[in-house]
């Protein structure tokens, strides 16, 4: 072949658009063999996600159902059915605050869910004792009205005795969110131990007589006597001291005392949003001393100090805990049914498994880690708040008293004391 016809050749248009359409050909098919990998590698993360929640108790350290139920049913919950799409029912499909109901919880491979006990600030020193009992007999009467998906937990014991039933129960335990639903007394504080409550939140969003809240201007800036009383009392009963809405001068105060490890039921980090709900870093270090756990809120605020959110965002707190502290002193606390916004990718709770797919596709937890964070984590600062109780029983240790209940800066007590009998 000439020069001439092999130069004509390499100009040739023809032979030039098929060279180039081969090239778009294999790009495209480079780009979907990636996309194919990825997809498959993604299938494979959120099967070995849902192999741990499978082997673990995932558990939560906070959800206000219950209080959506007063708000939307008044507590009347006969004819209430759970174990529906509550997305296809009003008032729920309507409200953004729904984000729970037993197909969903069974789907996000709920092991253990603590159920909030909640009653507002503006019960202070008025009704709040009664509602909180209204709320826990609501809990209560909750488990047992599905006792085929639902099961009433006190212990580690009961936690674990829930996940191996076939077919697998949720274990149903009870917290109470702020110290204001104690009415200043000690012996409303045992009573709710006795009926299943094994945390209670030091405050919720307004200072208690004796306890500060993250909400408001401090008051005792730390605990005043009574507080104090209020936390050795939770060690001796055993329960869990969750410190999430509290002060920060309040928090450090109850770390010091507490004997047994504390908790952040839902709460974020405060270096990656600076917001007042979120904990700083040197009670995130303190935290390990202690022995407790920070279990991540979702809530786009004190995720990202914005609207909106990602999980990835939501990633990014786990992260931060585990390479301060590690991975044994991290939680779930997703606040599911107490917020009107929730992460892209974080819907409601039928999202967990993704969570844990998306920390493995982070490449920074192993898959033991990721079983830590789940549960084990908490079953152990359950273990050890309830050793603490025992060895204070064993060694004689008895019931906190205090010879009057503090002030309640109002009229909406009787002032027993003070009242004479013939």
């Amino acid at each position: 072949m000439s020069l001439a016809n092999t130069a004509a050749r390499k100009h040739d248009p023809v032979r030039m658009v098929n060279r180039n359409e081969r090239r778009a050909v294999a790009c495209v098919l480079l780009a979907v063999t990636a996309v194919v990998a990825a997809a498959s590698y993604d299938r494979e993360r959120l099967e070995i996600a849902k192999q741990i929640l499978e082997e673990v108790p995932l558990t939560d350290g906070h959800n206000d159902l219950p209080w959506n139920i007063r708000k939307f049913l008044r507590n009347q919950i006969n004819e209430f059915e759970l174990d529906t799409d509550l997305t296809m029912v009003e008032p729920w499909s309507k409200s953004k605050y729904s984000h729970t109901d037993l197909p969903r919880l069974r789907e996000g491979m709920v092991g253990a869910q603590f159920w909030s006990a909640f009653v507002p600030c503006a019960a202070q020193n008025k009704d709040a004792v009664q509602l909180t009992l209204e709320q826990i007999d609501v809990i209560r009467r909750l488990v047992a009205k599905y006792p085929k998906f639902l099961k009433l937990a006190t212990s580690v014991t009961d936690i674990l005795e829930a996940h191996s039933a076939r077919p697998r129960k949720i274990a149903s335990l009870i917290g109470i969110e702020g110290g204001h639903s104690i009415g200043n007394s000690l012996g409303v504080l045992r009573s709710y131990y006795q009926l299943g409550v094994r945390y209670m939140t030091l405050t919720h969003t307004c200072n208690t007589p004796w306890a500060d809240s993250s909400n408001e201007p401090p008051a005792v800036n730390g605990l005043t006597e009574f507080g104090e009383k209020v936390v050795r009392e939770m060690n001796r009963l055993g329960m869990l001291i969750d410190v999430s809405h509290v002060g920060e001068n309040t928090t450090r105060a109850a770390i010091r005392l507490s004997k047994a490890p504390v908790i952040f039921s839902h709460s974020s980090v405060y270096s990656l949003c600076q917001h007042k709900r979120n904990v700083p870093d040197d009670i995130i270090q303190s935290m390990k001393e202690n022995g407790g756990i920070i279990m991540v809120n979702f809530f786009p605020d004190f995720v990202k100090c914005a609207p909106n959110a990602t999980l990835s965002d939501v990633a990014e707190h786990f992260h931060y805990i585990k390479r301060m502290i590690g991975a044994d002193h991290v939680g779930v606390g997703g606040d599911f049914d107490g917020v009107n916004r929730v992460p892209r990718g974080l819907e409601d709770v039928s999202k967990y498994p993704e969570l844990f797919a998306e920390l493995l596709r982070s490449g920074q937890w192993t898959v033991q880690e990721l079983k830590n964070l789940a549960g084990l984590n908490m079953l152990r600062v359950m273990r050890q708040v309830e050793k603490i109780r025992d060895d204070l029983r064993t060694n004689g240790a008895e019931p906190e008293e205090h010879p009057d209940s503090p002030s309640d800066n109002g009229n909406c007590t009787s002032n027993a004391f003070d009242l004479e009998y013939v």
